[in-house]
Formats: C-alpha cells, structure tokens, sequence
C-alpha cells in the first residue's frame, strides 16, 4: 500500500505502566526503530517508571509526569496538550488505560492528528471508552486480539495488527549453556523461556514431561524466567518428584539468545496469550517448538511445519508433542528449519518490518482523518 502522506513525523508514546516487561520491550523497541528510519520520536512516562532510565540511555526524550486518579487527569491532560501542541506531534500512541485516558484528553484539547491506541494483552477489557472515544485508532499485537476489540466494538477499519519484533540471533553465536550445566553430550534439552506466573503453564509442562523424563535419562528441561511465589513452588515439587539434577531454573537471565542456542526444543505451556513473540525466538534460533493454542499462539507457531500446537488443557496431547520431538530428530531439525525459514524470509517479526508497517498504518490514517502531510508549527 503507498504512503499516502509524505515527510517525517513526530510521534510521541505515553504509558503509564512502572515495570519493564514484554508490553514496555514493545514500545521502546519501536520507537527506536521508527527513530531509525528519521522520525522524531519522545517517551510521556511517569516519574518512577523503568522505563524512563530505558529510554534515557537510548537517547529518546522523556516527559515524566504522576498519572494514576482523578486529580492526576485533571492536572495532567492539561499538561500532555502543551507537550503536543509545543512539540507539533503528528502522532500521540498510548499504551494502557491510565495514559490513554490521561494523554489521550490531552492530546484531543491539543487537536493532535492521531491518537492510537495499542492494546498489548488478551485479558478482558472492562470500558471500551480508551479504545473507542478517546483513541482515533487502534493498534493490536495479534489478530487474536483484534478480533475480539471487534466483537467488544471497534469499528474493523478503525483497528489493525502490528506484531511485535524479536531481535535476531547473532551469526555464529556458539552456546556456553550445556557447558555451564556441566551436561552430558548425548542430552536432549527442552527449553522454557517465560515469566513465571500460574497462566503460563509450568507445572503442567513439567507434569507432562515427568514420566517421558524417566524413561529418557538424556532429556533436560531448562526453566528460564522469574517471579515469586511460583519459582519457590516449583522448586518445591521438582525436588518433590526427584528431577532436581534434571530440571535446571535460572532465573533471569539477561543471555537468552545463549540459552536458545544451546537447547534442542522450546516448549511453553501457556494458557493465556496475546501474541507469543517468545516462540518466534526460538523459531529463529531453529529451535521447533511446541505451544498451547491459545490467543495469537497459531499466529506465531506453523502448527505441523514450525512446530506442534496442542489443545488447551490438554496434558496427554502436551506429553505427546514432546514425545515427538524427543524420539525424532529428524523432525526436530526440519520444524526448527522451517521455522527459521519463516523468521528470516517473512520478516514481519523483524525491528525494519514493524517500523516499516507502522509508518504505513499511521500514514494511511492520518490521510483518512485528513492530513496530507506532517505537522507544521502553528498547524494544530
């Protein structure tokens, strides 16, 4: 589809959450990658947020201001105007409820040409008033997510889907993992690489790998990923069940590139998921992988080419994918390079192809709002 508006923008990003996570990687990632390709990107964030020390170091302005309750609205709608109307945006993108409501007010009293909204998560959203009227737009992670702000009432042509990037292996990375694990060289790794939260299916992958565990003393499941209580708890029953020397959790590790490559299968047991980046990852590091299918999983995973989905719920059918895999490593070594294939050749999961998608969907809204053109000083 061609550009339907010329010249670079200035967009900026608001979001109101205080951690680091996958919803906040997202957004710092495109905005450095639409920085790339010229535009002039800026952070609205508050005070406290992880976020703003990210940015910062990646050499993107930051606004900070307290969001959070209604005096906070009240003073800083008000607040985000001037930032908008001072620095001529083009476009005001939030992120989550309290800084869409916040930025969003600020940004429709400044006459901003383009309000967005991205919706990150697959969790049920109570108001439709921050995807509705305060946004003109709507961004989506997934098509799963998508479809559901149409059924909730989005107007279809008001909402498209981005995927969010991953960041390449690095050629040639050679994996200190098996090393570090003192592993012996016949070991067949499984890998899991994901918060760790009762939704995301930890215990039911280790309750299907158990008894395939016993029967292959060269299987090792790796646990990558934080979160209290859950780690205790899990450590609790792997000691439980006895596999302590063959369930390794690490945490959370800053190298998971390192870990991908040094493993022979991904697995996440998710129950709940809004898109799945992590399974593209491993897809790139050719890894097959085996996932729920639930939410935007189908669109990341090539159920029988990429990888095995099973149904939700279903241990056995879990249990049966990795016994696939496991005994098979033929199968392993086509699936994972089918999936790099996919990663590589596609490139909508690259940093240049959301950068490249999102220059488009702003430019063809801002031409179906009416604006042909960036903002220009004194022009809103």
């Amino acid at each position: 589809m061609p550009s339907e508006t010329s010249g670079l923008l200035r967009i900026a990003h608001a979001e109101a959450a205080l951690g680091f996570a996958g919803q906040e990687r997202r957004i710092l990632k495109e905005m450095q990658a639409m920085r790339e390709r010229g535009h002039h990107v800026e952070l609205i964030c508050r005070p406290e947020a992880k976020l703003v020390q990210a940015a910062t170091e990646a050499g993107i302005p930051v606004r900070t201001l307290p969001m959070g309750g209604l005096l906070n609205l009240l003073r800083g709608a008000p607040k985000v105007c001037r930032i908008l109307r001072e620095g001529h945006f083009d476009v005001l993108n939030t992120h989550s409820r309290i800084d869409t409501l916040l930025a969003g007010l600020g940004a429709r009293m400044a006459g901003t040409p383009l309000i967005v909204r991205t919706r990150h998560l697959t969790n049920r959203v109570n108001s439709m008033l921050a995807y509705t009227w305060v946004p003109h737009r709507v961004t989506t992670v997934s098509n799963h997510v998508r479809e559901y702000l149409i059924e909730r009432g989005v107007p279809a042509d008001r909402v498209e889907t981005i995927y969010s990037p991953i960041t390449l292996p690095p050629p040639g990375l050679r994996s200190a993992l098996r090393e570090e694990l003192n592993l012996p060289p016949e070991a067949v790794v499984v890998c899991c690489v994901a918060i760790l939260r009762a939704t995301k299916g930890h215990r039911e992958l280790i309750e299907a790998l158990r008894p395939l565990m016993k029967d292959r003393p060269q299987v090792h499941l790796v646990l990558v990923g934080s979160g209290s209580p859950m780690f205790e708890q899990l450590q609790s029953m792997i000691e439980e069940i006895g596999l302590a020397d063959r369930i390794h959790m690490l945490g959370f590790r800053h190298d998971v590139p390192n870990i991908l490559a040094g493993s022979d299968i991904f697995a996440l047991a998710t129950q709940k998921e809004a898109s799945g980046t992590v399974y593209v990852e491993a897809a790139a590091a050719g890894l097959p992988v085996i996932g729920v299918d639930v939410g935007g999983v189908s669109e990341m995973v090539k159920n029988g080419e990429t990888g095995i989905l099973v149904p939700a719920g279903e241990v056995t059918g879990l249990r049966a994918a990795l016994a696939n895999l496991l005994d098979d490593d033929g199968l392993r070594a086509r699936m994972g390079a089918a999936g790099r294939r996919m990663v590589y050749a596609e490139g909508k999961f690259s940093l240049a192809g959301l950068a490249e998608r999102t220059e488009q969907v702003y430019r063809t809204w801002l031409a179906q709002l009416g604006f042909h053109g960036p903002a220009a000083p004194g022009s809103h």
